[in-house]
């Protein structure tokens, strides 16, 4: 939750330092009718602007994702970081564990699907991770993603991952 705290302040900072040299610059300027008109750039629809928009709706806005059934993630602004009061129990420990305040390595981790089956993508291994067959996945993308994030870790410390192999293998001391 901290991040969050010092991202909204930071937001504001930036916010205020740019109406203040916006206000300068409009002074020395062309007239109001010249400037830019307010509103979402690039096209991007009003309901893209409401920070809970992939919460309340299932996030299917283009036509492609709507054909795919899936929303398509990197259209997502990167600096917004994960609700923390979404955390599985196994994360929040994991950051316990490791001493950390966030979980920003992970922020790019989303629950997709390969062949019809719930996986996560592992780029270690490049190739995708299903997720076990009785596990309830959760009904809104936020929760899902947390937990394509636990089972991202959990893979990756198992003694089944691809890697533990390679490093058998190939270690050298």
């Amino acid at each position: 939750m901290a991040k969050v705290t010092e991202l909204s302040k930071y937001a504001a900072k930036k916010t205020a330092k740019s109406a203040k040299s916006s206000a300068r610059a409009g002074a020395r300027s062309a007239p109001k009718s010249a400037a830019r008109p307010a509103g979402p750039r690039n096209g991007a629809s009003a309901a893209a602007k409401d920070i809970d928009h992939f919460i309340k709706t299932p996030g299917l806005d283009t036509r492609r994702e709507k054909e795919i059934g899936q929303h398509i993630g990197y259209r997502y602004d990167v600096n917004l970081v994960p609700d923390y009061s979404r955390l599985t129990p196994f994360l929040k420990r994991y950051m316990e564990v490791m001493g950390w305040s966030d979980l920003n390595w992970l922020e790019d981790v989303h629950l997709g699907y390969e062949e019809g089956k719930a996986a996560v993508f592992d780029r270690n291994v490049n190739g995708w991770v299903t997720v076990p067959e009785g596990v309830k996945l959760p009904d809104n993308q936020q929760d899902r993603d947390m937990l394509a994030r636990e089972l991202l870790i959990k893979f990756q410390m198992s003694p089944k991952h691809p890697l533990v192999e390679l490093n058998n293998a190939y270690r050298k001391f």
